[in-house]
């Protein structure tokens, strides 16, 4: 792997004892690399700052191999939860002072006790998990071939990917691309997904964008940012149809298509 993406989505000050509120905190590390987190104070500086009163100064910190990442905690008397929002209640307990526990979830979730109601947490983003080539397994290790595009078809993203695909592949045409309102909306009826946002559906397009398929997207330099968001479901959508990536098989995925333009589309295939 080449990296993960740690997101704090509301940090607090700096490494220099600023207790200010700040916006939302992203880092990207490769292999080697180290984020430290906790509150954080002027002789122990920390690059995700935890504003909670039982979060320790040191809390722990994040270290990324080659090909996963690891999770040590530095506390003494609290476990930390390592959840996959994904993985429909799955998750890891790291407990006190537990070093370098592996973490194989590709979207987690790492939650602190706090005194507030609701529990400290910060996540993190593995993109870069590899699958070998299934026409290569059990051939030696030497000829086998990595995917280009790492894509879970069982996560969120991958089922938004889908919904943008949709249109193109029921109608075999250059229709636009959906929006991503429509998209919410159109994913709303999936037993598992009713609550999804259109902010939520737009994080899970820049993530496929900028983190699975790593695409430049035409005019990202220009003022307009309607211009932007439709160049960058283009291309996401041009790509993924391009190379098969997504294909009509997938279309299951998705809820049943409602209304009579559905069922006329549905009958005629």
């Amino acid at each position: 792997m080449s990296g993960v993406v740690v997101h704090l989505p509301q940090g607090v000050g700096g490494a220099d004892g600023d207790e200010r509120r700040t916006g939302a905190v992203t880092l990207r590390l490769g292999p080697g690399e180290v984020a430290r987190f906790g509150r954080g104070s002027p002789a122990v500086p920390v690059e995700l700052r935890l504003a909670d009163a039982a979060v320790s100064r040191l809390a722990g910190e994040i270290r990324v191999t080659d090909d996963h990442w690891q999770l040590t905690n530095h506390s003494t008397s609290h476990s930390y939860l390592v959840e996959n929002p994904e993985g429909a209640g799955e998750y890891l307990r790291v407990p006190p002072r537990r070093v370098g526990a592996p973490v194989p979830f590709e979207f987690a979730r790492v939650v602190l006790p706090a005194r507030g109601e609701t529990p400290v947490s910060f996540q993190v983003f593995a993109p870069d998990h590899v699958y070998l080539d299934p026409e290569a397994v059990g051939g030696p290790w030497g000829s086998r071939t990595v995917t280009a595009y790492s894509l879970d078809e069982t996560a969120t993203y991958f089922l938004v990917l889908v919904a943008l695909c949709e249109p193109r592949l029921r109608d075999q045409s250059r229709v636009a691309v959906p929006t991503t309102p429509s998209i919410a909306e159109r994913l709303r009826a999936h037993p598992a997904h009713a609550a999804l946002t259109a902010r939520a559906v737009s994080s899970h397009i820049d993530y496929l964008a900028e983190e699975k398929l790593r695409i430049e997207v035409p005019g990202a330099h220009d003022p307009g940012k309607v211009e932007r968001r439709n160049g960058k479901r283009e291309e996401i959508v041009g790509l993924a149809l391009r190379f098969g990536l997504v294909r009509e098989e997938h279309l299951a995925l998705l809820p049943p298509v409602t209304g009579a333009g559905g069922r006329e589309r549905q009958t005629a295939r």
